[in-house]
Order: structure tokens, then sequence, then C-alpha cells
């Protein structure tokens, strides 16, 4: 699986990361307890800092909090909104989301791993396209 990032983001990761060079991306702020690690996946443990993957729940716990109202979902939607606005092809947008698609509309396609990073770059920020 491919995720593709716009270049906004892609610069943000580093920070993300912070020299971490294995495990998962998205971490949550403590390091889980005896019986939570005893009980959660080893690959959900990154190994270097032995803090556990952020889990959608916690995430949309802290998107409320710190989101202004915000919901991952809505998220998701309005991005998918704003490519349709820009008159990206319905299957690179399905592609772009994660969405299947339709078994009644056998004339989409899976588009190509170029075609969702343009949908991508599509949403960036003008100051950093190029």
């Amino acid at each position: 699986m491919w995720i593709t990032w716009g270049t906004d983001t892609a610069h943000l990761l580093p920070r993300l990361i912070a020299g971490r060079e294995r495990g998962p991306l998205f971490l949550s702020g403590y390091r889980p307890g005896p019986h939570r690690r005893a009980t959660t996946d080893p690959d959900d443990i990154c190994p270097e800092t032995g803090r556990a993957r952020l889990g959608y729940d916690r995430a949309r716990i802290l998107l409320g909090h710190y989101g202004d109202g915000l919901r991952l979902q809505r998220l998701r939607h309005s991005s998918a909104t704003h490519l349709g606005d820009t008159n990206t092809s319905a299957n690179a947008i399905m592609a772009k989301t994660g969405a299947q698609i339709p078994a009644q509309r056998p004339a989409l396609r899976q588009p190509g791993l170029a075609a969702v990073h343009q949908a991508t770059e599509t949403l960036s920020g003008p100051q950093r396209r190029g």
C-alpha cells in the first residue's frame, strides 16, 4: 500500500519521525503499561521509543479537544470535496481516500500512484508548488 503525502505535509514529516527509522508513524504520548503492552501487537509498538501507535479513538479525542470541533471523518470528506471542486477524476478521489470502487461502476479503474500523487498535490499550498 502506498501513501502519498502533499508537499506541505512531507516537509513536516522529519519532525514527526524525529530520527526514527522504523515502527508506527503516529505515536501516542506515553508508553503503554505492562498490561496493555502484553495485549498490544508488537508491530504497534515503536522499537526505538517504546510508545504505542496512536489509535483511531485517541486521535478522534485529540482532534475533538484541539481541532475546534473537527472530526476525522469530516476531514476525510472535506479533502474529497475539495478534490471534486478541482475536477479531479472520481477514481483518483476514491483511491486517495481509500474508498472501494463500487461494483456498479466497472468503468472506474484503480489509478496509478502518479495520478494519486497529482491529486494530493492539487490540495497543496501554492507557495510549495513548482
